[in-house]
């Protein structure tokens, strides 16, 4: 699985890329015909302190899976966004 990591506004630092890779990598396991994971990070522009949206789209066959979620940290947005993409790729997997 090919992994894109692209952010607006900002320059990821080296330890949030590894987060990244170590996180997403793991998709893998839920279901193996993910050809592309393409990862967006961006600060939104608002006064909250909650404004680090992270968005997770992953390339399978048939319809692209794509979880977006936005919290105070792009640690956390992650996390959420790469447990949601594991339950909707199982439910996916047990359709097929």
């Amino acid at each position: 699985m090919k992994i894109t990591v692209q952010s607006l506004g900002l320059t990821p630092h080296e330890p949030l890329e590894l987060h990244i890779e170590k996180k997403v990598s793991k998709l893998d396991t839920f279901y193996d015909k993910i050809q592309e994971c393409k990862v967006f990070l961006k600060v939104e522009n608002n006064a909250d302190k909650i404004n680090k949206t992270s968005e997770i789209i992953l390339v399978v066959p048939g319809e692209d899976i794509v979880v977006k979620k936005t919290c105070a940290t792009f640690e956390e947005s992650l996390d959420l966004c790469v447990d949601t993409a594991k339950k909707l790729l199982i439910k996916k997997k047990e359709l097929a």
